[in-house]
């Protein structure tokens, strides 16, 4: 098992947005958390990387359970260093290159030598399908190429696990599947991911299990097939029987 989460809670003011949320990733999965918006899809994520501070709850990573609402931030940076996040709006330096934006954190962060990072950030590019543009700057590259440098990004740290938020979401029908792709290839290799997605046809084919999240609280879990062939709480169905609709134009 990689990751476990209990009873996270979390709250905006008067706003509850996670009501004591469960979940597991075993190593290997490919875990899709699915749910009309506003459903604390993304908090869930944000609050396992400590992107927001959750009010309680517990993780367990690796066999070491923390609190979450009480971390230390040492425990939140070895946490990091063994996890990494693609965001859905890429989230680049703007003024670095692509070779630049996978390298700054492995010399930075993780204080790796130069050109030690440089060639495992070539590796990763040219995984991801972009070598030959690791001198381009974000603004000379399409959305999907930028979400690939991301991802890139992503993999060059070495993480046990990654989480994308809503990776393909600012991206258009042709961009969207050069980045479902890659996701699909790192599937097929066994990486851990946790992907909020609205891309269905995602969830059914390369994700593993489904989870399945409404007004804060998780509905069901089960493994996809189960999911899209027979779920078994309504709010479930309902949600597949719009989702079609929506499919069929």
């Amino acid at each position: 098992m990689v990751l476990e989460i209990r009873n996270i809670r979390k709250s905006f003011g008067a706003l509850e947005v996670l009501k004591g949320v469960d979940l597991r990733v075993e190593q290997g999965d490919v875990a899709a958390i699915l749910g009309p918006s506003g459903s604390g899809k993304t908090t869930l994520l944000r609050c396992i990387n400590f992107l927001e501070a959750a009010d309680s709850g517990t993780m367990t990573f690796d066999g070491e359970t923390f609190s979450l609402d009480r971390m230390p931030r040492k425990d939140i940076a070895r946490l990091r260093k063994r996890t990494a996040f693609v965001f859905q709006d890429y989230n680049l330096f703007r003024n670095k290159t692509a070779l630049q934006n996978v390298s700054e954190g492995l010399v930075i962060a993780r204080k790796m030598p130069r050109n030690q990072a440089l060639d495992i950030s070539r590796r990763a590019l040219e995984k991801v399908g972009m070598a030959g543009r690791e001198d381009h700057y974000p603004h000379q590259l399409s959305g999907g190429q930028q979400q690939r440098v991301a991802i890139a990004r992503a993999i060059a740290a070495g993480p046990e696990i990654i989480f994308f938020d809503e990776p393909t979401s600012a991206l258009d029908p042709e961009l969207t599947g050069e980045v479902l792709a890659v996701m699909r290839q790192l599937a097929e290799e066994g990486m851990t991911m946790l992907v909020v997605t609205h891309e269905m046809s995602f969830a059914r084919t390369v994700s593993n299990k489904v989870i399945f999240m409404e007004n804060g609280v998780v509905v069901e879990t089960s493994s996809s097939g189960a999911f899209f062939r027979d779920p078994q709480e309504e709010r479930s169905r309902a949600f597949l029987r719009t989702v079609r609709a929506a499919e069929m134009g």
